[in-house]
C-alpha cells in the first residue's frame, strides 16, 4: 500500500536514517513507495555508512539533531513527513552516559520538534517499550524517562502549537542490520553474535523477564502505516506475544551463561495491538521462532 499519493510526491525527512530502523524504512519506501525526496540526517554514533542505499532519491547528511538547524541543505529542506529515529536508544549505557542521552534524546527532540512546526510536517516519532515501564512506571531508567518526558512534550507541542503528530512504540526490534556488538547492542543481536562465534548465550539475571519481539519488517510497515493513518496517539507496535528471555536462548539449543542482574530492567512487555489494528490496520506478520529456526538453518559454525 502506498504511503503517499503518486500525483503529489512528498518530501521525507529521517532522523537516525544510517541506523538499524532507519534505513530499513528507507530501503521499504525505495522498493514500494512514491516520494519525491529523502533526506537522511545521523550523527553517525550507531549508524553506519554501510547501511546507505545508493538511490538519487536518498540524500545522506552528517548531522545531529540538537545542529539540525545549522545545516542550509536541511534547513531550506521542506518535508511533509518526519520519521523521528535519531535518538539515544539503551537503557543500560544510559546510566553511565547520562548526559548523552539526557543532551540527545531531550535537546536533540525538542529541536526537531522545532523543525516539524517550522515547517508543518507531520512528525512520526519513534517512542520504546521501555518509556511504559513495568506498573507504568517511567522512571527505571534515564533512557526511559526522555522518552516518556519527550512523547508528553510531543503532546503539549500540539496543545500549544498545534505539532501535527503520530507515535509509534517499538517493542524490542529484531532483525537485518540490527546491532550486535557494543553497549547499543540488541538482545537478538548479541545472541546471534554469540551463536556465530560459539560462544554461551548469556542471560541477564533471573531470565524470567519477558519481552514482545518485533520483526524490523512489521515495525516499518507499523511505522508508515502511522505515517498515513495515525492521529495524534501512540500506537503500539510488536508481535502480541511476550517470551522470557530464558525461552529465547533455548531456541537456539545451545549453551547459555548467566550474567548479573542490571538496572533498569523491565521485567514484562507485551504489545496490546488493538488500536493498532483498529485504527492503522496494523497486524504482525512475522514470528521470533521461526525467524531463529531459519538463522539456525543458515549459519554454519
Amino acid at each position: 500500500m502506498p504511503i503517499l499519493n503518486s500525483k503529489n510526491l512528498k518530501n521525507i525527512l529521517i532522523t537516525g536514517g544510517a541506523g538499524f530502523i532507519g534505513s530499513n524504512l528507507i530501503k521499504e519506501l525505495l522498493m514500494n513507495h512514491k516520494f519525491n525526496k529523502i533526506i537522511s540526517i545521523d550523527n553517525y554514533s550507531t549508524g553506519r555508512k554501510s547501511n546507505h542505499h545508493k538511490n538519487k532519491k536518498v540524500e545522506y547528511v552528517k548531522l545531529d539533531c540538537r545542529k539540525i538547524f545549522e545545516n542550509k541543505k536541511v534547513l531550506n529542506f521542506k518535508p511533509q513527513y518526519i520519521f523521528h529515529f535519531g535518538e539515544f536508544s539503551r537503557v543500560v549505557p544510559s546510566f553511565d552516559l547520562a548526559h548523552d542521552c539526557l543532551d540527545n534524546n531531550i535537546s536533540g527532540t525538542y529541536n526537531v520538534l522545532k523543525y516539524a512546526l517550522r515547517n508543518k510536517s507531520k512528525l512520526i516519532y519513534s517512542t520504546s517499550s521501555m518509556s511504559i515501564g513495568d506498573k507504568k512506571n517511567e522512571n527505571l531508567s534515564l533512557y526511559a524517562w526522555t522518552k516518556a518526558k519527550n512523547f508528553e512534550l510531543i503532546r503539549n507541542f500540539d496543545r500549544w502549537y498545534g505539532l501535527n503528530y503520530t507515535s509509534v512504540c517499538f517493542f524490542n526490534v529484531f532483525g537485518e542490520n540490527q546491532i550486535s556488538t557494543g553497549p547499543m547492542a540488541s538482545v537478538i543481536g548479541i545472541f546471534e553474535r554469540q551463536y556465530r562465534n560459539r560462544k554461551p548465550l548469556t542471560i541477564v539475571r533471573p531470565g524470567t523477564q519477558k519481552r514482545d519481539f518485533t520483526h524490523i519488517e512489521d515495525a516499518v510497515n507499523g511505522a508508515i502505516l502511522s505515517a498515513k493513518k495515525g492521529s495524534k496517539k501512540m500506537y503500539f507496535i510488536g508481535s502480541g506475544k511476550s517470551y522470557s528471555i530464558l525461552n529465547i536462548t533455548k531456541k537456539f539449543k545451545t549453551k547459555i551463561k548467566y550474567i548479573p542482574k542490571r538496572p533498569g530492567e523491565k521485567f514484562t512487555g507485551k504489545a496490546k495491538l488493538y488500536l493498532s489494528s483498529k485504527e492503522l490496520g496494523y497486524k504482525s506478520r512475522y514470528n521470533l521462532e521461526s525467524y531463529i529456526k531459519n538463522f539456525i538453518k543458515n549459519t554454519k559454525i
